[in-house]
């Protein structure tokens, strides 16, 4: 497995992932619910990858995109010390400890920029999730109540960071 900056040219498989998290049902976005288009897709890796407190990486197995983390830092002073994460895995290859390596690799790009707080929130359903999370060193800070409204149900999120 390798683990890498996401480039333009990945911008459809790493779509075809995020379709197929969001399948989960564990995602901001359900289902079939989010029109991802290459083109302007491959615009938003090019502004991730031009930001110096962004990074969009992507997990590869034999050239194929399996997983993706997606860090989006701040540039006021005041808060360019902290990152918010998205992070999903194919369903094929959940299991595999492709997680742990986004996560391992992203510590290391976040020392290496100064960032010292990570943040994600997570549906309080995703006991995987969650559990990932803690084992990286994610704390629970909170609950955010009633924060997505799913299959005709309110569902809460625990809002979690890591400090470095």
């Amino acid at each position: 497995m390798l683990i890498r900056e996401a480039k333009i040219e990945d911008a459809q498989q790493i779509i075809t992932v995020m379709k197929n998290a969001e399948d989960s049902n564990f995602m901001l976005f359900g289902p079939g619910e989010r029109q991802l288009e290459t083109k302007q897709f491959a615009v938003f890796i090019e502004n991730i990858s031009n930001n110096n407190h962004s990074a969009f990486f992507i997990a590869e197995i034999e050239k194929n995109v399996v997983g993706y983390l997606i860090v989006q830092g701040n540039n006021p002073s005041r808060i360019a010390h902290r990152a918010n994460i998205v992070v999903g895995i194919h369903s094929d290859f959940r299991g595999r400890k492709i997680g742990t390596a986004l996560f391992c690799h992203l510590d290391d790009w976040a020392k290496e920029k100064g960032i010292h707080r990570l943040e994600l929130t997570v549906m309080v359903n995703n006991a995987v999730g969650v559990a990932l999370y803690k084992k990286m060193g994610f704390e629970i800070e909170g609950t955010k109540r009633y924060s997505l409204y799913v299959d005709s149900e309110y569902i809460d999120e625990y809002y979690m960071s890591k400090l470095l």
